[in-house]
């Protein structure tokens, strides 16, 4: 039995951290959020600090994260983070799926194509399911 634990732990992660780095490196690259950046500032002689940037920033993130590193600030102050970034993910999320028309690209490669909101409904049960099961079940452990 707990091999089959650890194996589904060691599936849920790996399969969390590929689908968290393919929409950070569509959003970079597909969207070229960075060229653009540079292009609105008219910085385009800092464009290799603008990807340094993001590159340590992951990485230090990640780092942290792996390390369950915090820093020790009340209620107040997550409260208004916590809603921010949501509010930042949801949006970046839904630009993602609106820009790239990821849905019916995604139906016409597993072969699904006239089941697309029978696929649009097992993405949003499997969002909520993983929701539920992070607040409900992780967080008492």
């Amino acid at each position: 039995m707990m091999i089959i634990k650890t194996v589904a732990v060691i599936f849920t992660g790996l399969s969390g951290g590929i689908a968290v780095g393919i929409g950070f490196v569509a959003f970079l690259t597909v969207l070229g959020v960075i060229p653009r950046l540079t292009q609105l500032t008219k910085t385009g002689e800092y464009i290799h600090s603008y990807e340094w940037a993001v590159v340590i920033s992951v990485v230090l993130a990640s780092f942290a994260d792996l390390n369950n590193y915090s820093i020790p600030v009340g209620a107040a102050i997550l409260i208004p983070i916590g809603f921010a970034s949501g509010i930042f993910i949801g949006m970046l999320a839904a630009a993602l799926t609106e820009v790239l028309n990821v849905l019916p690209i995604l139906s016409k490669r597993i072969g699904m194509e006239g089941m697309l909101i029978s696929l649009l409904m097992a993405l949003v049960m499997g969002k909520l399911v993983g929701s539920l099961f992070q607040w409900l079940i992780f967080v008492n452990y």
